[in-house]
């Protein structure tokens, strides 16, 4: 007998493949809009994935040359602990086997300091920014979607599980 908790475990999902396309496509008609992409995701795990989905896109062309800001000290942090373990990333995959630095590109600039994150909002698009926390609770996201959740040109793009009664659900939901 096995007994298992799993999130997501009582549906099917899209191929990765499909994950990737409808991703680049949101870059892209935000990037087009001269919006940001605001991105509420978990610090650990959900914001690695993003940066390495966004590095595979930009490597192939599927996404305009447009910053992308990690805003999270714990996420960069985390991204920091992944750099160390090389070892356990899936071989398999082409980024993995033709790219050194998974999680540094061109493109990619970490926020550590208040200030940077806050300057953020001042600045114009486009651009992606990913912050924590995932549910929009609390941390940076919370300010970024108070400066950006109104222009039309911008983007909020819910890439995980919202529970009820977050400000994440509300926003998924069109509350």
């Amino acid at each position: 007998v096995v007994i298992m908790e799993s999130t997501y475990g009582n549906r099917d999902h899209p191929a990765l493949e499909d994950a990737q396309g409808r991703l680049a496509e949101i870059v892209r008609e935000t990037a087009a809009r001269g919006g940001k992409l605001l991105i509420p995701a978990f610090a650990v795990g959900r914001t690695q994935e993003l940066v390495y989905d966004l590095h595979a896109l930009a490597r192939a062309g599927r996404i305009p040359e447009i910053p992308i800001f990690i805003d999270s000290p714990l996420a960069i942090d985390a991204t920091s602990v992944f750099e160390l373990h090389p070892d356990a990333f899936d071989r398999s995959e082409d980024l993995v086997q033709d790219v050194s630095k998974l999680f540094r590109f061109d493109l990619v600039r970490y926020t550590r300091d208040a200030s940077e994150s806050k300057q953020l909002n001042a600045t114009r698009g486009p651009m992606v920014v990913i912050a924590a926390s995932g549910m929009a609770e609390s941390g940076r996201i919370l300010h970024h979607l108070q400066h950006g959740a109104d222009d039309p040109r911008n983007t909020i793009l819910i890439v995980g599980f919202m529970a009820q009664h977050t400000l994440g659900r509300r926003i998924l939901e069109r509350a």
